[in-house]
């Protein structure tokens, strides 16, 4: 079962446990995934492209988050 629902800065930080300014840098770095969706010149991912970058995320070695 595939999730699309679509996840902002802010739900992506609230699932990695940081804060939103900490993604945003992510992106601004090349360290997140590129969005898949953009509205209104906002970027958007969804959820099962941020649950598989944070699994493939240097030091996520059974790691477990939710």
């Amino acid at each position: 079962m595939t999730d699309r629902r679509l996840w902002s800065y802010k739900e992506i930080a609230a699932h990695i446990r940081v804060q939103p300014d900490t993604v945003r840098s992510y992106r601004k770095h090349g360290l997140l995934p590129p969005p898949d969706h953009v509205e209104g010149g906002k970027p958007y991912w969804y959820a099962d492209t941020v649950r598989a970058w944070v699994a493939a995320r240097p030091g996520s070695r059974g790691r477990r988050i939710d």
